[in-house]
């Protein structure tokens, strides 16, 4: 492929990739964690090959959104964004290679060749544009044509992948390299009072992020904070909170709602010891072309969340795979 010089990079386009595709989770515990995703998240199987079960949210339009890896520890096995063109595809990898962080191309159930890559702070992620759409079966079809699927009622009935939160122990070296390197905005970030960076939020859509990276207060490098999935409404997350007590799956923090991104929340374990987040993001979209990144302080930030509880400390600390074994 073309080379491309370093000092271009900041005048490569937005919105070359087009949303978040799938993340790859591993856990210790694949039989308990596949239990989890399926019966109490309502997450479906749409395929299986070695050691990964592929599961979707019922209006998800690709084959998979997550792939439930076995693995000795917990964390992120990688995480993919899907492209808006082949072009596109092209010019990312171009950049990607001209920065040194490539790995090369990989191919995988649910999609075609895909580039893979580390992050500054060791994350691994892919981009691809070829992907296999989820094709339902009799039992799966839905009433509605512009629907994915059929509404499972069962468990929380997530309906699609919504976002990832990493940590990261160099939050402005990530901030640039999501800018520069993926063509990504921010929408909102936390500055505290000297200038460092704690925290990004991220979009490559109308969404108002699609990845957060917050700062990893143990000092680790590559893990992962959280994924979420999101259903209809604020109801919705409450009834999962109620069936998560009845399934005996800990919840660490809320129902609560977010200052930041005014998301409201639910944070729970899997069995696999990863972080696991079910959300109502409302009906918040980026439409402004011109958007501003909004900061937030140090003392905005001590004030927690816009309402609910003080957030614990398990939620500035705790990480995958924990950080003795990172």
């Amino acid at each position: 492929m073309d080379t491309v010089d370093a000092s271009e990079l900041g005048r490569w386009p937005y919105c070359d990739l087009a949303h978040l595709g799938h993340i790859e989770l591993l856990t210790p515990k694949p039989e308990e964690s596949l239990r989890f995703f399926t019966e109490v998240m309502g997450l479906s199987v749409s395929g299986q090959e070695g050691d990964s079960v592929y599961l979707r949210g019922w209006d998800d339009y690709e084959f998979h959104t997550l792939k439930l890896t076995a693995a000795p520890k917990p964390g992120l096995g990688h995480l993919a964004f899907r492209v808006r063109s082949l072009e596109a595809l092209r010019r990312r990898v171009r950049v990607l290679e001209a920065l040194g962080l490539g790995e090369g191309w990989t191919e995988d159930l649910g999609h075609g060749p895909a580039y893979r890559f580390r992050t500054p702070d060791g994350h691994r992620m892919e981009v691809y544009w070829e992907t296999r759409w989820y094709e339902p079966t009799e039992a799966t079809r839905p009433a509605l044509k512009n629907q994915a699927s059929r509404f499972p009622a069962r468990g929380a009935n997530l309906r699609r992948l919504d976002h990832v939160n990493l940590l990261a122990s160099d939050v402005k070296a990530m901030r640039l390299f999501l800018e520069e390197a993926l063509g990504m905005k921010v929408t909102e970030q936390i500055v505290f009072t000297g200038g460092e960076e704690q925290g990004v939020w991220v979009t490559c859509n109308n969404k108002t992020y699609d990845l957060a990276v917050t700062k990893d207060h143990l000092g680790a490098k590559g893990r992962l904070h959280h994924l979420t999935y999101a259903v209809d409404s604020r109801e919705e997350v409450l009834r999962a909170a109620d069936i998560c007590l009845e399934y005996g799956v800990p919840i660490e923090t809320g129902p609560h709602k977010h200052a930041i991104q005014q998301t409201f929340f639910l944070y729970v374990y899997e069995p696999g010891g990863n972080r696991f987040e079910i959300a109502c993001p409302g009906a918040r979209l980026l439409l402004a072309p011109d958007w501003r990144s909004i900061v937030w302080n140090e003392e905005e930030r001590k004030r927690g969340q816009a309402w609910g509880l003080q957030t614990i400390p398990t939620f500035h600390t705790y990480g995958t795979p924990p950080v003795e074994e990172a």
